[in-house]
């Protein structure tokens, strides 16, 4: 299935090679259970590919200039392996990964991951972001439902996701289709 899907996707002039493999890396990753999510360190290395396709199929209102900048906003669970998205490039624009604490420090982010434990201030934190063009991407229970445009969730020993769409559209972020429909749920 996987190469008549990219088989039939290389027939299509407008998909470049680099959207053709990401493509095939997130439906491996979806179709592949995590080794074990006893081992918090192969969960955050999943997460993080997962996060890198998810900045991949969205395109923000504006050019970018400058390194699109990815924040972590409270704990970092990812360690060092988030890092490595900083030697990877996104239509030939870097990407630089930030953590901070404070919620004043993240208007300059274009993609905000919000640890699990600053989800309790997550009213406080979309209405700081509001108005702005910024993925907000959480990996906690019921965070899609409250705004969060992508939330990863661990079922089964696999990483799904679920879009707020509405969420995205608010922000005037466009998300490929391509990424909608390997969604689990998508909130309109």
């Amino acid at each position: 299935m996987l190469v008549q899907l990219i088989g039939n996707s290389a027939k299509n002039n407008s998909i470049t090679m680099q959207q053709l493999l990401l493509k095939a890396w997130l439906l491996l990753l979806l179709t592949f259970p995590l080794p074990s999510i006893a081992d918090t360190l192969d969960e955050y290395q999943v997460k993080a590919a997962f996060i890198y396709n998810f900045i991949a199929f969205t395109q923000w209102p504006y050019e970018i200039n400058q390194p699109l900048n990815f924040c972590i906003y409270g704990e970092d669970y990812f360690g060092q392996e988030i890092d490595h998205l900083q030697v990877k490039q996104i239509n030939n624009q870097r990407i630089h990964v930030l953590r901070f604490s404070q919620l004043e420090e993240i208007k300059v982010c274009q993609v905000l991951f919000i640890s699990k434990p600053n989800i309790s201030s997550l009213p406080s934190i979309l209405a700081f972001v509001q108005g702005q063009s910024i993925l907000t991407i959480a990996d906690t229970p019921d965070a899609a439902i409250k705004g969060i445009m992508i939330n990863m969730i661990v079922a089964q020993n696999r990483i799904l996701f679920e879009i707020n769409l509405q969420s995205a559209r608010n922000a005037k972020l466009d998300i490929s289709s391509k990424l909608l429909q390997l969604a689990m749920k998508v909130y309109q």
